[in-house]
């Protein structure tokens, strides 16, 4: 909104007379079937725009105020003077000069309107200012700067065995309920497991660890799975959700494959096992290729791996859209994902919750506006410089020998296309040489290097404000720049290339109170299948707020004096006794805090379906654990974990799209801040009638069959195999009185699709 000058001086009769002269009827006969109330009343207001009162003229529509009195710049005198095409009004045609020039007249008498007075008008606008800013970073816990608590005094200081612990039994001890006891050693090492690698322990690392009394020994186990390969491939999985990551093969306007983005998941998986500082990881996603002597374009992906719309044609209307819903893509992604904000909601009028401005969000738009996507070589620079080498030369050429025949053609005056049937022997004698020079070229041409889809830049320009989200309707211009609720007003301009690079130190800078707090957040949620902040990807107003607010922001802290350390966090959170506590179940307790927000016990949770398959495959002894690599078709016809699964945006190409749907695996068509948890009868009916079932338990039953050792000793194998524990006594006994004395394969095979279809394996104990 703008603050109007205040008019003192009462209107003149001059001016009354002049105003209903020349005015009214200009407005009446031009504008009134568009922009008044009866306009209003029948539904056909167009631009929210009402001109049949000065406070309507003052108040403006979704363009802003129509009329500033005094200021012949006005958007009324602009529109009417057909200065801008996309409000250029009347619409049917220009006004005739002498009623452009009777309007600016009236706008420089300051707008006598009869009846109204203006000095109230202008005195009862609303503040400039769409929010109260300093009352957002005060008040609001994500806004406020990121500061070190000091540890909270507990009463059971043998409990804590980390400073985590400390902040979650403070808040235990003021409601009275005590935390559970530790796990048992076969739970913490399963646990561990298929918390860092996704994979259950093998028996013989299940009983090495329980007859290692070392007090360090936990923390030596920890540290050897995050040192694994399959900790990347864990972990990359639940970043790939927040990446929204497919193979392409979207809906409408969007159904193009992506055949090389694995080379993005494949990245995020190195990424991770190399432990790059998390500021890094984020730069290297938002602006990889931009980054002088450390190009990492493989990372932008991240932007390239989701929706990007095309229009069905030529038309100007769908070209927009498309390209408006791909801003909106990239925004919505970014802004999710690195801020924990829903800055996408701005797009069309500054958010209803937050304090992000439709500005902000075309502040982000001209970045990404200035960048397109691209296919880019990779691999060793020598194979990429040879092939280009090769390929110049078969160009070069080929322009040696098409001169050639245009210098024919104009010797001997002949037509181009007629010009080889009439050369004398000798032309053709040397135009044959230059071909088979050329078809050497040909066989010499080194293999094509490989591409990644990355994402480059295409511009530096800055772009309007869509009207209502139309990219055609252009409102102000806006400079690049990052969130002002975050850098202030005096926000430095990106004016270098499309931005890319200062929006991502914007993002990582150690001031900014969100990146760091959305990242802890999320690893304590992966942990824990809860987060601290239970909407991981909204952490404004209709957000939920943090249970422990103090700890979050201790972690955040901890996590930048560590250097962004993601493995540092994990083995921060694993060695604390709050991760390391029993998950039973408690009646007491549970009618205190039966959501278990308070953490008196690890949460039992179900895995996720890729972990549940590779666990799968990993107990029969089928998985195949290659690491990288393009993505399996039908993943359920392969031994590949489940990460290297091909995945359609719309979750309906393929055989296993509908499998990792039944186990509730997320829609790639937008960032996932959590995945959800279903039970149904459908998922128990596949591990009963399913071929991969089937499968697997026919391996397993093989196993079992060919064991030499007595049914008993079978039994406790197979057990110690798939659940980290020997069977109980009932457990046994009903196995020997199923199976019989002298079972058959088929009796085995049966046996193992029950233990293979149990609650217990697709359970983190």
């Amino acid at each position: 909104m703008y603050h109007m000058p205040a008019e003192t001086k009462p209107i003149s009769a001059g001016q009354i007379e002049f105003f209903e002269e020349e005015i009214r009827p200009l407005l009446s006969n031009h504008c009134y079937s568009c922009h008044s109330a009866k306009a209003e009343a029948k539904g056909k207001l167009k631009a929210g725009l009402r001109l049949d009162s000065l406070e309507m003229m003052l108040k403006g529509g979704d363009s802003g105020p129509a009329l500033i009195p005094r200021d012949i710049n006005s958007l009324i005198i602009k529109a009417v003077g057909y200065l801008n095409e996309d409000m250029a009004m009347p619409p049917k045609g220009k006004l005739k000069d002498r009623e452009i020039t009777a309007l600016k007249k009236w706008v420089e008498l300051g707008a006598p309107w009869p009846g109204a007075l203006l000095e109230q008008l202008t005195d009862t606008q609303e503040d400039p200012e769409p929010y109260d800013w300093d009352a957002f970073r005060l008040n609001h816990w994500s806004f406020r700067p990121v500061k070190k608590p000091a540890l909270p005094e507990v009463i059971d200081r043998n409990w804590t065995q980390s400073p985590i612990d400390s902040f979650i039994l403070s808040k235990l001890e003021t409601t009275g309920i005590k935390p559970n006891d530790r796990a048992t050693k076969r739970v913490l090492i399963r646990r561990a497991y298929l918390d860092l690698i996704g994979l259950p322990p093998p028996p013989e690392k299940v009983s090495a660890f329980i007859n290692d009394q070392d007090p360090v020994a936990f923390a030596r186990l920890v540290d050897e799975l995050l040192e694994s390969d399959h900790y990347g491939e864990r972990w990359a999985r639940h970043w790939l959700d927040v990446a929204r990551y497919s193979d392409g093969h979207g809906g409408f306007g969007d159904n193009k494959a992506l055949p090389n983005a694995w080379r993005y998941r494949d990245w995020v998986a190195s990424a991770l096992n190399d432990d790059i500082p998390y500021n890094q990881f984020v730069v290297q996603q938002i602006a990889g290729d931009l980054i002088e002597n450390q190009k990492q374009p493989i990372a932008t992906g991240f932007f390239v791996v989701g929706p990007t719309y095309q229009s069905d044609g030529g038309d100007p209307e769908a070209k927009a859209a498309a390209q408006a819903e791909t801003l909106s893509d990239r925004i919505d992604t970014f802004s999710r994902a690195f801020l924990g904000l829903t800055a996408a909601c701005a797009r069309c009028h500054d958010h209803k919750f937050d304090p992000i401005t439709v500005e902000d969000y075309y502040a982000l738009a001209g970045i990404f506006n200035n960048t397109r996507n691209t296919d880019r070589n990779v691999g060793k620079q020598v194979e990429i410089d040879a092939y280009q080498a090769a390929q110049n030369a078969i160009n070069d050429q080929n322009k040696i020998i098409n001169s050639y025949l245009d210098n024919e053609s104009k010797k001997l005056k002949i037509n181009r296309k007629e010009v080889e049937k009439k050369l004398p022997d000798e032309s053709k004698s040397k135009l044959a040489e230059m071909r088979a020079h050329l078809e050497t070229l040909k066989k010499q041409l080194p293999s094509k290097p490989a591409t990644a889809h990355v994402l480059s830049d295409s511009g530096s320009a800055d772009i309007h404000v869509a009207i209502r989200g139309d990219l055609r309707r252009k409102g102000k211009k806006v400079p690049r720049r990052f969130l002002e609720i975050i850098s202030g007003k005096e926000a430095k301009l990106y004016t270098t290339g499309s931005g890319r690079l200062q929006l991502a130190q914007s993002v990582t800078d150690p001031d900014n109170p969100l990146t760091a707090r959305v990242i802890v957040n999320r690893v304590w949620g992966w942990h824990f299948g809860e987060a601290l902040v239970r909407t991981p990807s909204n952490f404004g107003v209709i957000g939920e707020k943090p249970s422990h607010p103090q700890l979050l922001d201790w972690l955040a802290s901890e996590f930048i004096e560590n250097g962004w350390s993601l493995k540092h966090l994990h083995r921060k959170i694993l060695l604390s006794s709050t991760w390391q506590m029993s998950s039973a179940y408690n009646k007491e307790k549970f009618n205190l805090d039966g959501d278990n927000r308070l953490l008196w016990r690890a949460p039992p949770r179900k895995l996720e379906v890729e972990a549940w398959r590779d666990t799968l495959l990993a107990v029969t002894g089928e998985l195949d654990r290659t690491i990288g690599g393009p993505p399996v078709a039908e993943i359920l016809s392969s031994n590949r974990r489940t990460l290297y699964a091909t995945i359609s945006r719309t979750g309906d190409r393929f055989r296993s799209d509908a499998f990792l749907r039944l186990f509730d695996f997320p829609a790639a068509v937008s960032t996932s801040a959590k995945r959800s948890t279903s039970t149904v009868p459908q998922q128990y009916l596949f591990m009963m009638n399913s071929s991969f079932m089937n499968s697997r338990a026919a391996s397993l039953g093989t196993w079992l069959h060919t064991q030499d050792s007595e049914i008993g000793h079978r039994i406790e194998l197979v057990y110690n195999k798939l659940y980290s524990r020997p069977p109980e006594a009932v457990e046994k006994e009903l196995a020997r009185d199923w199976l019989g004395d002298s079972p058959s394969h088929e009796a085995w095979n049966q046996y193992a699709q029950v233990l293979l279809s149990a609650h217990e394996l697709i359970q983190i104990p």
